[in-house]
């Protein structure tokens, strides 16, 4: 018999420089107020932080570091705000590539009970670079199961290694097949126990501080796994501590369908009813939101996670993101699980939104421009936070750059910016983050990728086999 490969994350290789000169970027696209897309520019860093940014001939002629990306399109890094990463072990599995959403969820718990504390760091570790490669610098993640003694701390220590700016989101399911729920019995924990573990978690990794790496949010599973007692008491424990809340809500119709049938409310007004309103919240998906809940959302700047491809993949239906952002929702981007997007690519994942949101709404729906501020101030915004998604004096130190010459650029020099989202998904050839080069050259900079996907494999391949 073959062992398994092994894997052993070298330790972190990032520079650390005190200061950093970006110079001759093609176009550097800003998303600040002005929403300013300057031609031969840069950006001057200090530690973590952005200092200036201006045409190349106006910013101090050296640094410690100095990236020359001429030929380069820079744009703040994108950010992820709805994600399953342990999902990455179970991608395309067979049994659940033509459900829907209760049906995708029943076929694959049964594979998701055998996971191991391992499987949860290293299927963080990939989907974090994958989501680096892409152009993602903040991604949240929405870990709700935690069997053979999984925990949170085991993907928090994989954001910690490969460097990513991360929001974990204490998940849970609490109601089992026998109470009515959607998840096996033997999946769901009890509620005591989630508000201790989350108390303890807040408290043991939440930065509140500007520029944070890591932030912690209370995020119960969706009204079909968990309890009405839960979702309160939830909501104030995350009060209580000041962090914020996330869950699912009117994925689907079957969704909508359980909240009018169990609670005899639409998902919104259960939402409301359980305290599960205002900025501090964000909810994934919100296909089925109906105007009254979009005017309540509005109304309490509750954010939104679109997930284009899940949601595609899944048959969900078409968020209804135009009328969202008309009325004053706040609305980010989300890649949401692997095994029902299959991937983790940001750039794909805006240029799946507009081509969405013009399928269901018609060409002037969505613009590239648009699409591109949902992916960066948008998800900034629904994750609360006002130091990202910017290219701007005093904010973090988080870009990306792609390269102009590759093919599937060629042919847009009139339009580069629009031409990241319209055409083919590309890759980074940089990626910086709190100052520290992540991405370099399209390579990763934290950890070395072969051996890490080996392993990757070899857990997939086991995870897969103690199903049967």
């Amino acid at each position: 018999m073959t062992p398994e490969p092994s894997y052993r994350p070298s330790s972190p290789g990032r520079s650390c420089p005190k200061t950093m000169l970006v110079r001759h970027a093609e176009v550097l696209v800003t998303m600040d107020g002005a929403r300013r897309e300057l031609r031969d520019a840069g950006l001057f860093i200090e530690d973590n932080r952005i200092t200036a940014v201006a045409p190349t001939s106006e910013l101090p002629p050296t640094a410690d570091e100095v990236l020359d990306l001429r030929g380069h399109l820079v744009v703040p890094g994108l950010v992820n705000t709805h994600h399953h990463m342990y999902q990455s072990l179970t991608r395309a599995v067979p049994a659940a590539q033509n459900a829907e959403l209760f049906g995708w969820l029943t076929s694959l718990y049964r594979i998701w009970a055998n996971l191991t504390p391992e499987m949860i760091e290293i299927s963080t570790l990939t989907a974090m670079a994958e989501l680096l490669l892409s152009g993602c610098t903040t991604s949240s993640d929405h870990l709700y199961l935690y069997p053979n003694g999984c925990r949170l701390d085991d993907s928090i220590a994989a954001a910690a290694r490969i460097g990513m700016r991360f929001h974990a989101s204490r998940g849970s399911m609490s109601v089992g097949a026998k109470d009515g729920g959607l998840p096996p019995d033997g999946l769901v924990e009890r509620e005591a126990d989630i508000l201790a573990d989350t108390q303890r978690l807040i408290e043991t990794y939440h930065d509140a501080g500007r520029y944070a790496m890591l932030r912690v949010a209370v995020a119960p599973c969706s009204p079909f796994s968990v309890s009405r007692d839960l979702m309160r008491e939830s909501a104030a424990l995350a009060r209580t501590y000041g962090v914020s809340m996330h869950t699912h809500l009117a994925e689907n119709a079957a969704d909508v369908a359980y909240s009018r049938e169990r609670f005899g409310m639409t998902p919104a007004e259960y939402a409301q009813d359980v305290g599960w309103l205002g900025p501090d919240v964000w909810h994934a998906h919100c296909v089925q939101l109906d105007a009254a809940g979009i005017d309540l959302f509005a109304r309490t700047r509750t954010g939104v996670a679109h997930c284009p491809c899940s949601n595609m993949r899944l048959a969900s239906g078409i968020a209804p993101v135009r009328s969202m952002r008309a009325a004053g929702v706040p609305v980010g981007l989300g890649v949401d699980g692997s095994a029902s997007n299959d991937g983790a690519q940001m750039v794909a994942e805006a240029r799946q939104a507009l081509l969405l949101q013009r399928v269901g709404f018609g060409p002037d729906a969505m613009s590239a421009r648009e699409a591109l501020e949902i992916a960066t101030l948008g998800g900034a915004a629904v994750l609360g936070r006002d130091d990202i998604g910017a290219l701007a004096p005093g904010m973090a130190a988080d870009f990306v750059a792609f390269d102009l010459h590759q093919p599937r650029f060629a042919g847009a020099w009139h339009d580069p910016v629009a031409a990241l989202i319209f055409c083919a998904p590309s890759q980074v050839a940089y990626s910086v983050i709190d100052g520290k080069v992540v991405v370099r050259e399209g390579h990763l900079a934290t950890v070395e990728l072969e051996p890490l996907i080996n392993r990757h494999n070899a857990l997939a391949q086991r995870l897969a086999s103690a199903a049967h």
